[in-house]
């Protein structure tokens, strides 16, 4: 069945839905990758007792990354190193700092050598930022979802499309967990599909390894000398890459438990509060879409080309760039989504938000 939301898609991309009855097209596989670990038999997970087994593997390599429900307050240092080529913004060496006390709230600071600088506050019931944009670039966006934020929230995992493969790294047997939406056609697929999300993990230590929202974009984790936080283990190093090259190194440095963060970091200056409440971060979204108005021949191929970008709290697409550079496809890719629109109205009283989005575009070739 085709969604109303995948019929807007088609018709974007001006593709008409008569076109699928002359003839269904084969997908192209995606690219290799050193990190991209499925290769070998994809099992559907259509049990009520297996899917319970894997939502338990999912929460418990979540549950190693809460560290704001861990109940201590913690302050908590990073830095990173980001090597995009001028694909992204600010290029170069970061600083992080998270203090968080459950009882007054987070307080987080981030600098890069390229001059962006922000100062935020939160808590149940206030919002500050500080800094020289409101937006959080797409790098420091990408650090704090991989450490934060890695892997798909329980109620989301929970209605996906589950199937998994084991894996070999490093001489740990994995286990991959494959997701995407209900009803989506990587049922079909040999392979890793497009719209596939992959976690793999170890099921001995319940750690996650390594994290792909969409083929040609990777998180490897490494926990080798890692800092806890009561039940909680972060890596020491995650490595970023993007069509097999390094963008980013990220560095956790120190994890220290505090006794009581100070009061005074809570505390806006009159500066954030003449700036209004701080916009969020919201989940990422998924997009697929057919490009350009070519009716399916006998024998075509859908190649499709991942377009990475950060949407910003007034809806424009910003750093978005291809995760295929190598493709033909991929400047024509990157163009025809910045000419959508994301822009989304916020609800009376809601904070605005920022969000990854990850749009897949599928370019018919005859063979």
């Amino acid at each position: 069945m085709v969604s109303r939301r995948m019929l807007r898609l088609i018709a974007a991309g001006g593709l008409s839905l008569a076109t699928f009855g002359q003839s269904t097209p084969r997908m192209a596989p995606i690219p290799s990758d050193p990190l991209e670990l499925v290769s070998g038999q994809i099992q559907p997970v259509d049990t009520p007792e297996s899917r319970d087994a894997i939502l338990l593997l999912l929460a418990r390599a979540r549950d190693s990354y809460s560290l704001r429900n861990a109940g201590s307050a913690y302050d908590l240092k990073v830095t990173f190193t980001v090597d995009s080529g001028g694909q992204t913004e600010y290029d170069g060496t970061w600083q992080m700092e998270d203090v968080f006390d459950p009882q007054q709230g987070l307080h987080w600071t981030a600098k890069a050598a390229g001059g962006f600088t922000t100062s935020r506050i939160s808590s149940k019931t206030m919002f500050y930022e500080d800094g020289t944009a409101s937006t959080i670039p797409l790098r420091l966006h990408e650090a704090r979802a991989a450490l934060f934020d890695p892997i798909p929230s329980s109620e989301n995992a929970a209605r996906a499309q589950i199937r998994t493969s084991t894996a070999v790294l490093h001489g740990t047997k994995l286990t991959c967990v494959l997701l995407s939406a209900p009803g989506s056609a990587a049922t079909a697929t040999p392979g890793r599909g497009w719209v596939e999300s992959e976690e793999c993990i170890d099921p001995e230590s319940g750690l996650l390894q390594v994290q792909s929202q969409v083929p040609g974009r990777y998180y490897a984790y490494d926990y080798t000398n890692g800092p806890k936080l009561g039940d909680c283990l972060l890596p020491r190093t995650v490595i970023v890459t993007e069509a097999g090259k390094t963008v980013s190194k990220i560095s956790v440095d120190s994890l220290a438990e505090l006794h009581a963060a100070d009061s005074g970091l809570f505390a806006p200056t009159e500066r954030m509060k003449a700036r209004g409440p701080a916009s969020g971060i919201a989940s990422a979204q998924k997009i697929s879409r057919f490009v350009g108005r070519v009716p399916f021949p006998s024998g075509a191929i859908v190649r499709p080309v991942c377009v990475f970008g950060l949407v910003t709290p007034s809806g424009q697409l910003v750093e978005a760039h291809s995760l295929q550079p190598s493709d033909p496809n991929s400047k024509a890719a990157v163009e025809a989504a910045k000419r959508m629109s994301f822009f989304t109205p916020t609800p009376s009283g809601a904070r605005h938000r920022q969000h990854f989005v990850f749009i897949i575009e599928m370019f018919v070739s005859p063979h």
